[in-house]
């Protein structure tokens, strides 16, 4: 079952209700669903951890945090799968949301002149910030709908083979 392999990884919720720059959540932090792995808190952790690591800004895992309490996704997971944008994957992945932000919003990608370097990049920020922007949004809302879906599938499909194993053996 998917939660055999995801309990393996997690860290013990003791510890982390127990860490002192936690404390001022109080009683959330103990809410069973921020820590029990089923279905539906994983499905929810899959989509806020996918969208927030579209959010280009620093504090991605506090603001997967606060979604997950929101929505009373798995904690953990939602913060762990923000860590999809880290310093080798964030250039391909920001620089492929600006293209589709572009491509969407029916804007011309830069020519051949254009330098892709970081004084280049700031000082057209301007022109480049909105499709950045709309293109981050897009891929999100994309990633964070096939994580939802894709987990919930995944998991009936697991489920359901292993009550057809299950079956088998009592035949």
């Amino acid at each position: 079952m998917p939660r055999r392999i995801i309990k393996k990884y997690m860290p013990d919720p003791e510890f982390i209700r127990q860490h002192k720059s936690l404390q001022f959540l109080g009683h959330r932090l103990h809410d069973p669903n921020l820590w029990h792995l089923n279905r539906k808190s994983t499905a929810l952790a899959f989509a806020v951890g996918l969208f927030c690591a579209w959010i280009p800004t620093p504090g991605q895992m506090a603001i997967a945090a606060m979604i997950a309490f929101y929505v009373r996704a798995n904690l953990p997971i939602s913060v762990v799968l923000v860590w999809i944008t880290n310093p080798l994957t964030m250039p391909p992945m920001f620089y492929f949301a600006y293209w589709l932000g572009m491509f969407l919003l029916g804007r011309d990608t830069p020519g051949d002149d254009f330098q892709f370097s970081v004084d280049s990049v700031l000082a057209s920020l301007g022109e480049i910030g909105g499709p950045f922007l709309f293109g981050c949004l897009v891929l999100g809302i994309i990633s964070s709908a096939a994580g939802y879906f894709g987990i919930n599938l995944f998991w009936r499909t697991v489920v359901r083979k292993r009550w057809d194993e299950r079956n088998q053996k009592n035949n």
